[in-house]
């Protein structure tokens, strides 16, 4: 019985007895193609391949050989030549083409190995010009996969080193490549083919022609697309019926939550995932040493401190019931004493930059308890744009960025010092939550959160009832205007003694007027921060 005798009859094999190797990423190439030769595989390559191949003792025959022609425009020309591409093509069972090799003493190519330059990586070097990113867009590498993927029925195709044990172990066994996995090659193939190309033309897009930055009108394409990776299958969406999967950008290097390493805990969900992401972006925009509690996509506690443990504290005053089950962000490492105070309550997930490895020894008691550490919030931005879905399209804008320029005081009465402090604190925050948005806060925590309400003045209402009498003193941040004096009024009643807000109401005359009659101090920023 044969090797072949053994699959089943849907499979059939392709010999492989002829491969091309030129690869950027060397990565296993000499290992791979020893064993290509143990099975009498000819090895043609090219170029730093050819060298590498070369110099380790592995017998091979170099392109210019094949092709009687050589390399030539600094290496832009190597492969792109008849020989090579009609050995690729070649269909095996027509007749035809069979007569044009031998026509054209043309010897088929079973297997086409090919990485390609790293055009992504080098766009993102510092101080790398723009000939030089240009000179990493790869022709020849390219057009080799695609012609062996095109023709996968007969020819196989690795972009991947991590594919290369199973493709030679498979060759060992059966002598070629099966049909099913020269297709899923090739399926692999296209996908590099198409990654690499949005990667450079997503970069086009934002430069003009002599590699400066576009101007910001210019961000938005007539074509856009979009390359992204799956990172992982998930249990289900939002819902136990409702499928779905993990996606990320990985262009870049800033620490972001598609870059996330769990280190502890219970698979992530998809709406782990979404309050990990609210949790990052608010704690990014902390000052100092601070801790955030997100519960359902919005920041129910928030806090800065002088230590992590403290933040913790102070972020959970501001809603302990709210709190359970939610996700805990920090913009500083995790230190043991953190850890013990994160036990003292049942949590979905925690978020830190790193944990020490004594606090990683206290949480991993919490069997369940994810434990994600993000890399430095320094670095930390949320990399392209703002992109959200609707039927049959998408929406795209910039990223709501925070701001912190001067305010204008409107009131009679200026705001003091510790409410200035407590101003800026709240207005950190109203950007992170659904609106209507109504924030309270006293100088370093948040005490009170209304969001997501049809109605302002129900947010204000909604605020007052969690802060309680934490909302004496406090100050109060709004992320649009306020349409009539009822909300300062009532803000007035709970105990807020400052408000911040957007301003640009037609009725700001009438507002401004109640902030005087309750001897409120108000600033306005001129800026809105709706989050829908």
């Amino acid at each position: 019985m044969t090797a072949s005798d053994s699959l089943p009859p849907s499979s059939r094999i392709t010999p492989v007895r002829r491969a091309i190797l030129s690869v950027y990423d060397k990565d296993g190439v000499v290992a791979f193609a020893r064993r290509l030769r143990e099975q009498n595989v000819e090895i043609l390559s090219t170029g730093g391949t050819a060298r590498l191949l070369a110099s380790e003792g592995i017998d091979l025959r170099r392109i210019a050989d094949v092709t009687g022609m050589p390399e030539m425009l600094d290496g832009r020309v190597k492969t792109l030549h008849p020989r090579i591409h009609g050995g690729i093509l070649a269909m095996r069972d027509r007749e035809e083409h069979q007569a044009d090799l031998e026509r054209h003493e043309i010897e088929a190519i079973d297997l086409v190995v090919v990485n390609l330059y790293p055009f992504e990586a080098t766009a993102q070097m510092e101080g790398v010009s723009f000939a030089e990113i240009i000179e990493m867009i790869d022709i020849g590498g390219p057009t080799m996969v695609r012609a062996a993927a095109k023709n996968f029925s007969d020819v196989g195709v690795i972009v991947d080193p991590t594919d290369y044990t199973r493709v030679a172990d498979e060759i060992r066994e059966h002598g070629g490549l099966r049909d099913e996995t020269r297709f899923q090659l090739a399926h692999k193939a296209f996908a590099h083919t198409a990654s690499y190309d949005t990667a450079i033309f997503s970069y086009l897009n934002q430069v003009e022609k002599d590699g400066t930055p576009k101007v910001a009108n210019s961000l938005f394409p007539q074509k856009l697309t979009l390359e992204m990776e799956k990172i992982q299958d998930l249990r289900y969406g939002e819902n136990p019926h409702q499928r779905a999967a993990f996606y990320g950008q990985l262009q870049g290097n800033a620490p972001t939550l598609a870059r996330a390493h769990q280190v502890h805990g219970a698979n992530l969900s998809f709406n782990n995932l979404l309050d990990l992401d609210a949790a990052m972006d608010t704690v990014a925009s902390l000052p100092g040493c601070g801790c955030v509690v997100i519960k359902h996509g919005n920041p129910c506690g928030a806090a800065t401190a002088d230590d992590s443990a403290t933040a913790f504290e102070r972020a959970l005053e501001g809603d302990p019931t709210s709190s359970f089950g939610g996700i805990v962000a920090f913009n500083q490492e995790i230190g043991p004493m953190a850890a013990e105070a994160l036990t003292s309550i049942f949590l979905e997930a925690v978020v830190a930059p790193a944990f020490s490895e004594e606090a990683l020894a206290v949480l991993r008691k919490k069997k369940k308890l994810r434990v994600i550490a993000w890399g430095d919030p320094k670095h930390y931005r949320r990399p392209g744009l703002d992109l959200r879905r609707v039927s049959g399209g998408y929406l795209l804008q910039e990223w709501d960025d925070d701001d912190a320029g001067d305010f204008d005081v409107v009131s009679q009465r200026p705001p003091s010092e510790k409410e200035l402090r407590s101003m800026h604190f709240a207005w950190t925050l109203t950007r992170h939550v659904k609106s209507n948005a109504i924030i309270f806060a006293v100088e370093d925590r948040l005490v009170g959160v209304g969001a997501g309400q049809m109605s302002r003045v129900d947010s204000v209402k909604l605020a007052a009832m969690k802060a309680g009498e934490k909302a004496r003193g406090a100050a109060m941040a709004s992320d649009a205007f306020f349409p009539f004096p009822d909300g300062i009024e009532e803000a007035a009643k709970a105990g807020i003694t400052a408000v911040i807000q957007p301003g640009g109401s037609i009725r700001d005359k009438s507002v401004i007027e109640a902030v005087d009659r309750l001897d409120l101090a108000m600033v306005l920023t001129g800026r809105r921060h709706f989050k829908h």
